[in-house]
């Protein structure tokens, strides 16, 4: 092999691995899921006024 093709290689195989690496990281990191708390006591009223903010509502 040419020497030119073996510095591409080796720099691909390096980028291949930080990558993976990073993703390892990240699916660790956060892959994981970090689910709220589900809320003991049901969700009130108070005419219009709801106990949680509209943006928080799931449906």
């Amino acid at each position: 092999m040419s020497g030119s093709i073996v510095v591409v290689l080796v720099l691909l195989a390096v980028v291949v691995m930080l990558g993976s690496i990073g993703t390892v990281v990240l699916v660790r990191r956060d892959g994981r899921g970090r689910n709220p708390r589900e809320p003991t006591e049901r969700p009130w009223m108070a005419g219009n006024l709801p106990s949680v903010p509209y943006s928080m509502w799931r449906f």
